[in-house]
């Protein structure tokens, strides 16, 4: 039924007067106009017969015996709650002091004494236009709440799943501080952090493009690869290129995510990063001025895969250090004036901060001071990681979820990377994740992936393409042995390879892992004890000397180009309690 017939149908009218002929003559008037009259002598009546009648409009005397007009108005509006019922005050006062009161009683209109046919009649339809009106309202104000608290119901479980995948991972380290204002439940920010198997840790700052739901959807990819590639010992170019192909092939053409990582390695004391769009990021020195991070690439999942950019800038840091990065709601905060924070007195708070106060708090005082009352319009996030020891993040926590001695208990894998595929595809990511599947040693993958690495790159370098260490012992050496190192990996031999043997077996209190290595190379004098000894100066001859200090045995065999390694594991009291 639409609001034309519904205004076409008859009302239920209450007439209320103590005078019995000014109640007929209303109610032969109002009945002639179709509708469906109720008539009471007195306030006290006229308030019992609002509540069996439920009248749609009211038509009441002022003066009455025992309960005025204006009292009966009063509980007549109180009964009617939310629901309007338009209330017409029948009198011959002419007061505007009286009728004032009339209105605050909760009258809508007058209607004077004596009555005119005409003028009812369009006081009438114009009141039941206002009622239907109202109703209309009404209804939909109550749909707009039913489906808010639906969304809201919804956004809740959304929120619980995209936390539970979009989680915070190791934010919580000490060396990290962040800082992060959503404009909605979700917003187009993202901020990850996740620990390295080899030591250190990957940071990924980012901002989609919109705000809310719809922005925060592809934050649940990036945060599934992120996490999943960096634990497994993926390089930062493959973990970006892997993010921007996903981006890519499942955001609509208007949407992508300006982003910055950062590979930080504390104990080699490297910083790799990546800046796709992002206000540039920065490098504090504390022996040195201040290094710029800008953005090089265009952001993540604007172009497909083959012309993708994953080249990344190093830098090295010490210990003191900060690395700052901020997303461009940082830059684009407005004062009252209109005028821009920008990056300009970004870089200047920077360099003129106190030097007890951080790098992290002196930007947002600065932003503070600088917006003052006005709305931040944008998301902000703000992230500075500091340089520290790489003994002080020793225990930056890894999920496990599966007790310690379940999973493979005894298996054997053997694995091969020859030809062409040694110049393009790095197999310790794969080799670990075998590993992995034993749960006892996740929590020491940082040590296996030092293992598995040092295995292969002897393997690959020293092994296949024949480089020799001592080039390595000057930063010179350090540029000719990877050119030539690159040089020859693109002509390698399809005879060239690498071969892996592992050999896992799970006792009552932990395990014993067996990994055999070698190449296809002409091997090297292992007989030189000077090898397994860490006391090595320089750039290079550290590896073995490393294996023998993680590995229970090191044995080489053959011509050199054949090394057994026996790691043992035990449980110790640091072991998390299953989750399982």
């Amino acid at each position: 039924m639409d609001d034309a017939d519904t205004d076409a149908q008859p009302l239920r009218i209450l007439i209320a007067d103590d005078s019995e002929s000014d109640r007929l003559i209303l109610k032969t008037m109002v009945r002639r106009q179709g509708h469906d009259v109720m008539t009471a002598a007195d306030g006290v009546e006229a308030v019992e017969s609002f509540r069996s009648f439920k009248p749609q409009i009211v038509l009441l005397d002022v003066m009455m015996p025992g309960m005025d007009g204006m009292e009966a108005a009063r509980h007549i509006k109180a009964l009617a709650g939310e629901e309007l019922v338009p209330i017409i005050f029948l009198t011959s006062l002419s007061d505007a002091d009286a009728l004032a009161r009339c209105l605050e009683a909760g009258g809508d209109d007058f209607l004077s004494k004596p009555y005119n046919r005409v003028i009812i009649e369009a006081k009438i339809n114009a009141f039941n236009r206002m009622r239907l009106m109202h109703g209309t309202l009404s209804r939909q104000r109550d749909l707009i709440r039913d489906r808010n608290e639906q969304l809201v119901k919804e956004q809740t479980i959304a929120r619980r799943v995209f936390d539970n995948i979009a989680h915070t991972g190791c934010l919580d380290a000490p060396n990290i501080r962040y800082h992060a204002s959503p404009l909605s439940v979700f917003n187009g920010d993202v901020l990850f952090a996740c620990p390295r198997p080899s030591g250190g840790m990957n940071i990924l700052i980012g901002d989609f493009t919109g705000h809310g739901l719809p922005a925060a959807i592809g934050a649940m990819p990036v945060a599934e690869i992120f996490y999943g590639m960096t634990s497994k010992g993926f390089l930062i170019g493959d973990i970006l290129r892997e993010i921007n192909q996903k981006l890519w092939r499942i955001l609509p053409t208007d949407m992508f995510c300006c982003a910055a990582f950062l590979e930080l390695d504390f104990h080699l004391g490297n910083l790799t990063f990546w800046n796709g769009g992002l206000p540039g990021g920065f490098l504090m020195r504390h022996n040195h001025g201040p290094l710029r991070m800008p953005s090089r690439h265009l952001p993540l999942g604007v172009v497909s895969g083959d012309r993708f950019s994953a080249e990344v800038d190093t830098a090295k840091i010490e210990e003191g250090d900060t690395v700052l990065f901020v997303t461009d709601g940082v830059p684009e905060a407005t004062n009252a004036m209109g005028e821009m924070f920008g990056e300009a007195r970004l870089a200047d708070v920077l360099e003129t901060r106190a030097e007890d106060e951080t790098p992290l708090e002196a930007v947002l005082a600065a932003i503070r001071t600088f917006t003052g009352s006005e709305e931040i319009r944008d998301d902000l996030t703000l992230v500075s990681v500091d340089v520290v020891a790489s003994n002080v993040l020793e225990e930056l926590p890894l999920r496990v979820t599966q007790s310690a001695l379940s999973g493979p208990s005894r298996w054997t894998c053997e694995y091969e990377v020859s030809g062409e595929t040694l110049s393009h595809f790095n197999p310790l990511p794969l080799l670990l994740h075998i590993c992995m599947e034993v749960p006892g040693l996740r929590r020491r993958s940082g040590e296996i992936y030092t293992i598995l690495s040092e295995l292969y790159t002897n393997a690959l370098e020293h092994g296949v393409l024949e480089l020799p260490s001592s080039w390595k012992s000057s930063p010179e050496g350090f540029g000719r042995y990877y050119a030539e190192r690159e040089r020859r990996l693109r002509s390698a031999d399809r005879e060239d390879a690498v071969r892996f043997r592992l050999e896992h077996e799970t006792g009552d209190k932990g395990g014993v892992l067996k990994v055999y290595c070698s190449d296809s190379g002409s091997g090297f004098d292992y007989t030189d004890g000077g090898l397994s000894s860490l006391r090595q100066d320089g750039y290079a001859g550290r590896g073995l000397a490393l294996l023998h200090q993680l590995c229970e045995s090191l044995t080489h065999q053959g011509r050199g180009n054949e090394v057994e390694v026996v790691y043992r594991w035990t449980i110790d009291s640091r072991e998390p309690p299953s989750l399982a």
